[in-house]
């Protein structure tokens, strides 16, 4: 069965997606530092007021799918392909995430570019934590609550800061993901 979504909840979504499409075009086009929440108010032809009630702050405003990106940890986890272990879905779900080329590089460079954003994403990112180990627990057996699955969530959810710094993010991914799946073991 559809769920039928009604006019006022069109366009409020509407509304959230014009703010959230002004603010990335004119952030990349002038920089996230030089263009003021007004500005952004006036190109989705909406009130500054309104712009808050759609997104706490000017920073969110850059980070629209965050339940989006919760969801995807979860399912990245639950319907890993068949024979994949936890750790090989996490290490290709970051990759995608983070992956050189295409639209998502300019946004990337936006974001790694600009401390504010950077904190915010990292901050952002780590608030999934909770969802993740619970998925993990579940995927695994384990009870809930298990501090394993808890560090392992953290441990990955962590990593993707230095996979995205890093001059081959596939590389560094792989690196810090088998040492997941094996164990801190150094040579």
């Amino acid at each position: 069965m559809t769920e039928v979504i009604g006019r006022r909840e069109r366009k409020k979504a509407q509304t959230r997606q014009a703010l959230a499409d002004a603010a990335l075009e004119l952030f990349l086009e002038r920089g996230y530092d030089q263009v003021g929440v007004k500005e952004i108010a006036d190109a989705a032809d909406v009130s500054v007021t309104t712009l808050f009630k759609h997104f706490p702050s000017k920073e969110a405003l850059v980070f629209d799918l965050e339940g989006d990106i919760e969801a995807a940890l979860v399912k990245a986890v639950r319907g890993r392909p068949p024979g994949w272990s936890i750790v090989d879905a996490l290490r290709e779900h970051i990759l995608r995430d983070v992956s050189d080329g295409g639209p998502n590089e300019e946004f990337l460079r936006l974001i790694e570019s600009t401390p504010a954003l950077r904190d915010y994403g990292r901050k952002m990112w780590m608030r999934h934590e909770t969802a993740l180990a619970q998925a993990i627990a579940e995927e695994a057996g384990a009870p809930e609550g298990d501090v394993g699955c808890a560090a392992l969530a953290r441990f990955a959810l962590a990593s993707r800061e230095l996979v995205v710094a890093h001059e081959n993010p596939r590389r560094a991914a792989e690196d810090i993901f088998g040492r997941l799946e094996r164990g801190w073991r150094m040579k």
